[in-house]
């Protein structure tokens, strides 16, 4: 069996997910859809492989907007037509923050910026906590998506809804694969303006992740078990 994480950039670490994915005997394959050196100038060409080949998708977060077609236009259309054959022809999509947005821009939801950010660690109102825990989960987004037609929304808290169902496909709002490692490499590419920027402390930020990290990876584990198993059918129950 194998995973393909779909890495945006090149600061989106696979963290306790991929650990967990592996942990399954799940081969994990890897693709950067943009490199470092245009990281700040993200709209570059970019081919997204043939689907045959992998029996799950997990495409990850990124700093730009999942709406903004005209920043990163090169490559968000190609993605969100992707992620719809994806889902269309029954392979499971995992779509965390940024990916979770475009799977719901895929399947006719849709993306905007959000009244307020949310940034650092907030728990979250579950439906069906035994998939999607409480948390907290560490949030980091400018923007929320609407939940696409036919899709069951589970868990949300005042400020965005945080995780739908659809049909084999999950996608959180929030970061599971976020550890302190992760959070060191975001703050260093432009994160610590922004969180400091949202009135926050970024030191105190990072001193928290590591602090909560061996409890989120757990969390984490637990999330992923249940979408191998529940959601996706790839594992059995």
């Amino acid at each position: 069996m194998k995973a393909l994480f779909v890495q945006h950039d090149h600061v989106s670490p696979l963290g306790p997910v991929g650990e967990r994915f592996a942990h399954h005997g799940i081969e994990v394959e890897t693709m950067q859809v943009v490199p470092a050196s245009s990281f700040r100038r993200p709209n570059v060409a970019a081919a997204f492989p043939p689907l045959e080949p992998y029996d799950v998708v997990v495409p990850l977060g990124a700093p730009w907007g999942a709406w903004d077609d005209d920043r990163i236009g090169a490559w968000l259309g190609p993605e969100i037509d992707w992620l719809r054959r994806a889902h269309s022809g029954g392979m499971p999509v995992l779509g965390i923050c940024f990916g979770g947005q475009l799977l719901a821009r895929a399947l006719g939801g849709g993306v905007a910026p959000a009244p307020a950010s949310e940034i650092g660690w907030h728990a979250v109102w579950s439906d069906e906590p035994e998939l999607v825990g409480e948390g907290p989960w560490f949030q980091f987004h400018y923007d929320r998506w609407s939940v696409p037609p036919g899709a069951r929304e589970i868990a949300r808290n005042p400020a965005a809804s945080q995780a739908f169902v659809i049909g084999r496909s999950l996608a959180v709002q929030f970061h599971p694969e976020l550890d302190a490692a992760g959070l060191a490499g975001w703050l260093d590419e432009g994160g610590e303006r922004q969180v400091r920027a949202a009135g926050l402390d970024p030191e105190v930020m990072l001193a928290q992740t590591r602090a909560a990290e061996s409890v989120a990876r757990e969390r984490t584990f637990a999330l992923v078990d249940t979408f191998l198993t529940r959601v996706s059918g790839l594992l059995p129950g």
